[in-house]
Order: C-alpha cells, then structure tokens, then sequence
C-alpha cells in the first residue's frame, strides 16, 4: 500500500490523486494511555503533527478512548495543551483496558466516519498492534518506525522517513492512493512539545456499539513495568552504551562501574547482545530501543545508521573509539580518541573522586 512517488528526468513528477482522496482532512495521532498514565510519544506526536497540520492547513485532533470517567475527558484537555484543536472521545467499559479487537473497531469507525488525511500512533507495544490491525481493516498503507515525517506539498503527501535494507539506508515512502496515510514514531525519537495551557478545543463523542460479549479476548492480569525490574532506556537522563570496540567481554565491567557512579544506564549496541554480554532489553538502535537522554557516553561504538537512528537525539553525545575516522565522530558532541581500556577507567575515577568532593560539601 506504500510506494515511493515515481520521478521522471530532471526531477520529481508531480503524482495527481484519486478525486475520492480530496475529502480527506486532518492530522490525527492516538492518544495512549494505561492504568491512568499517558505514554509521552502522544505529547511527541502532537508536537510532530502541530507541524504537520500547519503545512497543510488542517486541524491537529487527538483521539482518546477509554473507560467512562474523567480520566479520559483530562487526556483530551492535556491534548489541547499539547497542540491538538479537537480531540475524538470514545468512552466504553469495555475499552477500560486495551484489548485489540474493540480499540481497532473504535478507531476503524472514526477513521470511516471522520476521514482523515494522516494517523499517527506511537511504535511502542501496544501501538504496533493498534496500528498494524487497523491499516490492514482499513486497507491503506502503514509506515513503521518512523525517524523523520514531513509533507509534499505536490500532492499533500506523508513522507515518512524510516531506516530499511537492515538499517544501512533511510527511506522516504509515500502512500499515495489510499487514506488515511499511517505511520508509528518510536518514543523519544521527536522531541517533547513545552504545554500551552491556555489552549482549549472541542471534544466529539463517538459511541462504539460493542458489548463485553463481543469481544473473544478477557484480561486477566496486569503486570507494570515498574515491577519487572528491567531497564528503563527510554527515560534515562544518562546511558553509558558499549560496542564492539571493547572486544571482550570481561571489558564491559568498567562500563557497568563508569554507569554506576554517574548513576546511569547501560545500553549495548546488537553486536552484543547477539554475543550474549548483555540482554535484548538493554539494545539501543534500529531493532533496540531508542533514547533521548540528557547525556549518552559512547563507548567502543563506530557509529553505524543501525545505532545512530535509536540515540542521535540525545541532548549530549560523547564518543571515546580508537579510530579517529569513527562515524560516530561526525555528529557527536564531544569525541575522545583513544583506548577506551585506558579512558574509561580514568573518567570513572575522575567522577568518583569530583562527586566526593560535592558529598563532602554539601
């Protein structure tokens, strides 16, 4: 369903939509949420599609759905603060949990009833299966893990830019002919809009017409993250990350006790994982997780695409690789050459000893 806009010589040609496409309007991006907490890739999103919907001179909507309360009705008020001009409620007891069957027919109707011209989830989990579902109910194009989104204005276009051919190239896909245009953006990958909250907007009810008895899948349990003592990459202020350029594997202690006195996280890059050092959960990258920490150390890492697409937003980015002609050196902040079996050592050491000193102090 997606396909990149045909060109001609001497440029691009300008590609004329299906007339049944001109009723289409509007960026919308699903608002999501669990157990009473938003998942902040939706303020994300607002931010990306505030953007959006300004260069296509359309309304931003948020779409919030949920159990009956004020808990639902607050997302669409924070909504607004976020960006969106109007925000679609749906509220029904049996959408107090997500399950995929009622989420994707709540979303599928709007979609049907309001036509939009964009939809955009967040890649996390829940998500991807919201949104694989529903492209494929709804028979239109879906582009996943989206770095960078942006419009042609030759046809009021999504380009969505994601990494593809095993993350050595970036890929700018179009759907054309079918609407609503998809795309999922990972957490952390767009920065985070500052609230306006003087902004207001309206709210359109949409019933949902299911009943408990519709739906095959029960929830039994619910297991919180917090509770599953595996790291939280995604909301670190500070990883401390290693590659291959530590060459064996008793090496990655020093960067566990570099992470442990800044009291940071430690990320891997896949060729690591793949070895067994450390766990998938701790992978950042194209197939890992991505990352917006104040401040990423960089260690042994060349800084191939596969890598720089999952931590490139960070705020501070320091690298310390042997070789001075490194990738990683064309966009990191600060970069340091030399033997990381020598430097490491050295700046925990230097940290440890300049925290004393602030302990002492205060």
């Amino acid at each position: 369903m997606s396909e990149t806009a045909p060109k001609k010589a001497g440029g691009r040609r300008k590609v004329e939509l299906d007339p049944r496409l001109q009723a289409y309007r509007g960026v919308w991006v699903f608002v999501e949420h669990e157990r009473g907490g938003i998942q902040p890739v939706s303020w994300e999103l607002l931010g990306e599609g505030r953007k959006l919907a300004d260069k296509l001179g359309v309304e931003l909507a948020g779409v919030v759905m949920g159990a009956p309360g004020e808990t639902a009705r607050r997302f669409c008020r924070e909504a607004f603060h976020y960006g969106a001009d109007l925000c679609y409620l749906v509220e029904d007891p049996v959408l107090s949990d997500y399950r995929n069957q009622p989420y994707t027919k709540a979303l599928t109707d709007l979609v049907d009833t309001y036509q939009p011209e964009i939809l955009m989830l967040g890649a996390t989990t829940l998500g991807r299966d919201l949104a694989g579902s529903v492209a494929t109910t709804l028979k239109t194009g879906l582009t996943a893990d989206c770095t960078e989104l942006n419009i042609d204005m030759d046809n009021r276009s999504l380009a969505a830019t994601r990494p593809t051919f095993g993350g050595r190239l970036l890929c700018t896909i179009q759907t054309l002919n079918y609407r609503p245009q998809m795309a999922t953006v990972r957490p952390r990958v767009m920065s985070m809009p500052a609230p306006d909250r003087s902004r207001e907007g309206r709210i359109v009810e949409h019933a949902l017409g299911m009943i408990e008895t519709d739906i095959v899948t029960k929830v039994l349990d619910y297991l919180p993250d917090a509770n599953t003592d595996e790291p939280q990459l995604a909301f670190a202020d500070i990883i401390v990350a290693a590659g291959r350029g530590l060459k064996r594997a008793e090496n990655f202690k020093m960067i566990c006790d570099l992470a442990a006195v800044l009291g940071a996280e430690v990320g891997a890059t896949r060729p690591l994982v793949q070895a067994g050092w450390v766990g998938l959960e701790r992978q950042v990258g194209q197939s890992g997780k991505t990352v917006r920490p104040k401040l990423y150390i960089a260690v042994g890492i060349s800084g191939a695409i596969q890598h720089r697409v999952g931590m490139e937003s960070s705020d501070v980015i320091v690298a310390i690789n042997n070789d001075p002609q490194a990738p990683i050196f064309d966009f990191a902040h600060y970069g340091i050459v030399g033997n990381a079996m020598t430097v490491v050592p050295a700046l925990t050491e230097a940290f440890r000893q300049q925290l004393a000193v602030v302990r002492r102090a205060g």
